[in-house]
């Protein structure tokens, strides 16, 4: 069964591409200290699989697409706040920080789905999804698995955070790792790019950000992979100390806890230890690998800059971190998605923004403050 888009919205660019990459297309070679494996969902193995997978995926997004579209409209009529307008069971760390670049490429990224999904098939962000894969199996192994049910495809997850959570103990490093909570009253999902133990014995989270020029991104790039961070590590501190909780998985996402898991998935599980045979027995077994654990809160947040073609270190640079400030941000954005207020656009000093986006020509916004010189002047 293939899982979702909304299933988990910041899912790793490798499971996003249905690829296989060699791992030997890294600069940086294998890193046997920090080994692994990790699950996945069947993968095609040639490339004319992929191409038939790709069409009936293709075909199934505009379906779906379709029928959210009528559901979405018939939402919106009834004045619904976008949560429930775009039918959104939580929100993915990566949506919200498209809020600091521009609110109105967000509203409309779901109004016109299809747009969106063009979108992501531009080169660049293939090519940076394919980067992050090989820096993925430079320290992990691929166990491809077959999921049955939205309960298999959830334990997966799990799964790779209980196999993630030992190596992290033992002082290994680890990448994309899932992350999951509830902050602010908002369920919210993300998935780590890496995290491993600095010569100071702290644990680094180090975020991965390819870049087609050569040069260190603005300070408008910047606010919103600052803000990546910053929620990655609420969400991995709240998880390690206990901060969630059974309902958290299973009522909020309608899983069934009784739900035998698939023969797969319950094999994997025995091979690493985990005796379970439902998704209600696996969640239970996390929370409690979770409160016993003894890996600590993460200490320093870092982004690094690589060029695309070259795979050239741009830069990296040491994301400061302030917790009260960064949930007033929070509530902030939160606000637009709860329908206490109306989402904004880009500010006037801000409108070259404008110039890259696919939504320019329907967008709003744009009119309203293109118009705005020439009210005035009449009002004059």
């Amino acid at each position: 069964m293939e899982l979702r888009n909304d299933e988990w919205d910041d899912i790793s660019d490798s499971e996003l591409l249905h690829i296989e990459i060699d791992p030997h297309c890294s600069d940086h070679p294998p890193q046997p200290s920090c080994s692994g494996t990790v699950t996945r969902k069947d993968i095609p193995s040639s490339p004319s699989s992929l191409h038939r997978t790709e069409e009936c995926l293709d075909k199934r997004i505009i379906e779906r697409d379709e029928e959210r579209g009528e559901k979405r409209k018939r939402n919106s009529e009834g004045g619904h706040s976008p949560l429930l307008r775009f039918m959104k069971r939580h929100l993915s760390v990566t949506q919200l920080c498209e809020q600091t670049w521009c609110e109105m490429k967000v509203e409309y990224g779901f109004r016109k789905p299809q747009i969106r999904k063009t979108e992501k098939q531009r080169t660049e962000v293939q090519t940076g999804a394919k980067i992050h894969l090989a820096r993925e199996l430079e320290v992990h192994t691929v166990v491809p698995l077959h999921a049955q049910s939205r309960e298999d495809s959830f334990a997966i997850r799990l799964l790779n955070i209980l196999h993630m959570i030992p190596k992290l103990e033992a002082g290994k490093c680890v990448r994309e790792i899932p992350v999951f909570g509830v902050v602010e009253g908002v369920h919210l999902k993300g998935v780590i790019d890496e995290l491993s133990y600095n010569q100071k014995g702290e644990l680094v989270l180090n975020e991965l950000k390819t870049r087609r020029q050569e040069t260190l991104p603005g300070a408008a790039q910047s606010l919103g992979h600052s803000l990546q961070v910053g929620l990655y590590k609420i969400l991995f501190d709240g998880m390690v100390r206990g901060g969630l909780r059974r309902e958290h998985i299973i009522d909020h996402f309608k899983l069934k806890a009784s739900m035998a898991l698939g023969n797969e998935i319950q094999k994997h599980s025995a091979k690493i230890g985990i005796q379970v045979t439902t998704l209600g027995e696996l969640v239970d077994t996390l929370l409690m690998v979770l409160s016993c654990t003894d890996v600590p809160r993460i200490d320093l947040l870092q982004i690094e800059y690589r060029h695309q073609d070259s795979n050239n270190l741009i830069g990296s640079r040491v994301v400061p971190y302030d917790e009260a400030q960064l949930r007033s941000e929070l509530q902030g954005y939160l606000a637009y998605w709860t329908g206490q207020r109306e989402p904004r656009g880009v500010d006037i000093e801000e409108a070259w923004k404008c110039r890259m986006c696919p939504y320019d020509q329907i967008c709003v916004w744009r009119k309203n403050r293109s118009q705005a010189p020439e009210i005035l002047h009449t009002n004059k």
